[in-house]
């Protein structure tokens, strides 16, 4: 069984390694490799995935990007407007969204309350699109902050959101009402001094999560912490997302704690 990741780059990518112990720990053969793919050469990697592979994950900047190359979509792909996982069913191609369902597995298996809840979402892309999707489908009352408005105001009309905004006043009034902060931008990715929220903005209470995982705790998180807020980084739905795609692949229950165990080994390696 050929699995894989396209993106780019893929350079800090611990997929590979999840998978991999995912595979071995249920007996299958198989391998999942890390496919470099720049923008220009996605068309021709959609066609190589159609020939010889069970299946791939889909990151970043390619979630939007790969939809034209598929057969069909899942419903909460279409409604959500991005891919992070592809099926190949028999050379026909699948599109489906695991990351809306991996981050709300995150949350509850965190015990952090989201149903109901004023979450602001920092970022406009593909992984915010999944969780403003997800978060609105549960009842959350979702505003959005993005450096650019037009990309936010699309989220809002698409999916019947709050407010949006692009402005750091309005930004910093958002987010000191939030019950829930979640940080889809990559922003402290590899660079521990940057955040994309002043600590002063932060709610008294409340909850941070951040997707990024490397670091495992980012600038935002340590902030948060230290202001007495719950947080939560990136490594459960990264961790979620990536077994709930295996699930689809393999048809088999993924081993969610040997997949934490190789993505944990994989950082501090």
């Amino acid at each position: 069984m050929r699995l894989g990741l396209i993106g780019y780059p893929l350079s800090h990518t611990l997929s590979p390694a999840m998978h991999a112990a995912a595979l071995e720990a249920l007996g299958i053969e198989g391998s999942y490799a890390a496919l470099e793919t720049p923008p220009e050469a996605l068309a021709e990697r959609m066609d190589e995935v159609r020939r010889a592979y069970r299946g791939v994950n889909v990151t970043v900047p390619h979630k939007e990007a790969v939809m034209p190359y598929l057969d069909r979509l899942s419903p909460e792909a279409e409604a959500i407007g991005a891919v992070n996982t592809v099926v190949n069913r028999e050379g026909r191609l699948e599109g489906h969204n695991t990351d809306a369902p991996g981050f709300l597995r995150g949350l509850e298996e965190a015990g952090i309350e989201y149903r109901g809840a004023k979450v602001l979402i920092l970022g406009a892309g593909g992984a915010a699109r999944a969780i403003a999707w997800a978060l609105k489908q549960a009842g959350a009352q979702v505003r959005v902050g993005n450096r650019t408005l037009e990309r936010a105001a699309q989220l809002q009309r698409e999916f019947g959101l709050g407010e949006v905004t692009d402005n750091e006043l309005v930004l910093a009034a958002m987010a000191r009402s939030s019950d829930l902060i979640v940080n889809t931008t990559t922003v402290g990715l590899k660079d521990p001094a940057a955040t994309p929220l002043r600590a002063e903005w932060l709610p008294a209470g409340g909850t941070v999560v951040d997707i990024v995982y490397n670091p495992l705790e980012t600038r935002l998180l340590r902030e948060a912490k230290a202001a007495g807020l719950r947080t939560l980084g990136g490594l459960p739905m990264l961790v979620w997302q990536g077994a709930l795609a295996f699930e689809l692949w393999t048809g088999q229950q993924p081993p969610v704690e040997v997949m934490y165990r190789a993505a944990r080994g994989k950082l501090e390696a």
